[in-house]
């Protein structure tokens, strides 16, 4: 059975950082494409990162610059450091696997992590 979960989540001034992880059990994230959505309060999920099989990393471009994608396969863990954090990255993280980042968003999800980052 394909599970995802997420942790790292939490309270955290402007400025600072926190490291989600994504553990994946099921299947091995080494095979798959991986990533990271989120969703503010009353807003639309937006895609943020992702880590696609061939190795390529992409970053929206709101957090490029200070959110930085990463695997460990040895752990089939996938990690998303968040720096330099501010107001509007609040939101619930989730962790996805799927086939390539432009249909991640199909794939299998996470229960979400939250994120708060007070002015």
């Amino acid at each position: 059975q394909v599970h995802l979960v997420e942790s790292g989540g939490g309270l955290v001034q402007t400025g600072g950082s926190l490291r989600l992880s994504c553990i994946a059990s099921g299947f091995r994230l080494d095979y798959v494409t991986v990533g990271w959505f989120r969703q503010a309060p009353g807003k639309e999920r937006d895609w943020v990162s992702c880590f696609s099989g061939d190795g390529s990393t992409y970053y929206a471009d709101s957090v490029k610059g200070r959110f930085a994608i990463s695997r460990d396969n040895a752990k089939n863990t996938v990690y998303l450091q968040t720096n330099s954090l501010k107001p509007e990255d609040t939101a619930v993280y989730y962790c996805v696997a799927g086939h390539n980042c432009r249909e991640l968003a199909t794939g299998y999800w996470g229960q979400g992590t939250q994120v708060t980052v007070s002015s």
